[in-house]
């Protein structure tokens, strides 16, 4: 899919909302529309064309990266140009990325316009990826899994969970990252029952488990990979907690395909470590959409959901938390395939033992 695919499908939007234009002011968005990758800019989609509006600053960038749109270098404000470029009638505007601020200040600019709130329109179009993000999104789970390979073989060496954080996005920046696509997580003993920890400036301790949660942004696309590693033996019911949650993990990959809705793999999950009797330590949903944003669509999860799409690409990562005890996650990303799904994480997910 080219960027042209791209633009044809927000214009058909505007045919099926009935609208005369669509501002598009989420970065994200206008990046995955017109290639432009700047922290300033506006795009008018009308049934005519497409206008970035954006400043000086970017003048040469947009020059250089945006395709099949007109652009226009206005102030830092950019609502001082965007009367210009917006046509009467009916303009939607993206209420989740809009103040009020904002919406009153466009209201105030727009005389003429109805301003009609839109809801991920543009993320609808997103949420199925195209052989060029499918790539990216390869190459930055292949490159994640390269760092994490390395933590596995070459086990903490001393190092504290903050310190083997750094070390994980260094290796990685080294293999051609340009950043993380989150804060890393690496979170030893009970400090591990908490999803989201904060790696700390503490010993990673032995006879554990410790959560490591890590991806790579390769060209803005984002990978997001969880592997739960033992630093000897474990309590029983850590080690209780791993197999049922591998289990689990298994059972939901499974599952995955073309074609299932997105809460029946998050019920998959969530039965097998229900039937374990451990239900109740897993409080999140199975998974999510990943892309441009490391949280997207699909969600995986027991309410709302979708049915799931070749070309969707999404995690599936059960979790079982022991307050006081310690924590497991396993989480692989997969593209959805008609028949299954292309697992993109090579780091083996069965108990993995390395050394502090």
């Amino acid at each position: 899919m080219s960027l042209a695919v791209r633009q044809a499908g927000v214009g058909d939007i505007l045919q099926d909302e009935d609208l005369d234009a669509l501002i598009v002011t989420d970065l994200l968005n206008i990046r995955y529309l017109t290639g432009f990758t700047g922290s300033n800019g506006v795009l008018v989609v009308t049934s005519s064309g497409r206008v970035l509006l954006t400043d000086a600053r970017y003048a040469a960038q947009a020059g250089a990266q945006v395709v099949d749109t007109d652009v226009v270098i206005a102030g830092r404000d950019l609502m001082d140009r965007l009367a210009d470029v917006v046509p009467r009638g009916r303009a939607g505007i993206e209420v989740e990325h809009v103040t009020v601020a904002r919406r009153d200040r466009l209201a105030e600019r727009l005389a003429g316009v109805d301003l009609m709130p839109t809801s991920g329109l543009v993320e609808g179009l997103r949420v199925v990826k195209d052989d060029e993000e499918l790539d990216l999104i390869r190459e930055a789970a292949r490159v994640a899994d390269l760092a994490l390979g390395r933590l596995v073989s070459e086990g903490f060496g001393g190092r504290t969970e903050a310190a083997t954080a750094w070390a994980l996005e260094g290796w990685m920046r080294d293999l051609g990252a340009e950043g993380t696509a989150f804060d890393i997580i690496v979170a030893g003993g009970t400090h591990g029952a908490l999803p989201h920890a904060v790696p700390r400036a503490v010993p990673i301790p032995g006879d554990t488990l410790v959560v490591v949660d890590m991806g790579a942004r390769v060209a803005g696309y984002a990978s997001d990979c969880t592997r739960t590693l033992a630093t000897g033996t474990l309590p029983p019911a850590l080690d209780e907690a791993y197999a049922v949650c591998l289990e689990a993990q298994r059972a939901a990959l499974a599952a995955c395909r073309s074609g299932t809705h997105s809460k029946e793999l998050d019920s998959t999950a969530r039965k097998v470590i229900a039937d374990a009797g451990l239900g109740e330590y897993f409080g999140h949903g199975l998974g999510h959409g990943v892309g441009l944003e490391i949280h997207e669509r699909p969600w995986l999860r027991g309410e709302g959901g979708e049915v799931l799409r070749t070309g969707m690409v999404v995690t599936v990562e059960p979790g079982i938390y022991l307050e006081g005890v310690g924590g497991v996650r396993i989480e692989d990303l997969a593209i959805i395939t008609d028949d299954g799904c292309e697992v993109l994480t090579r780091v083996p997910t069965d108990l993995t033992m390395t050394t502090t």
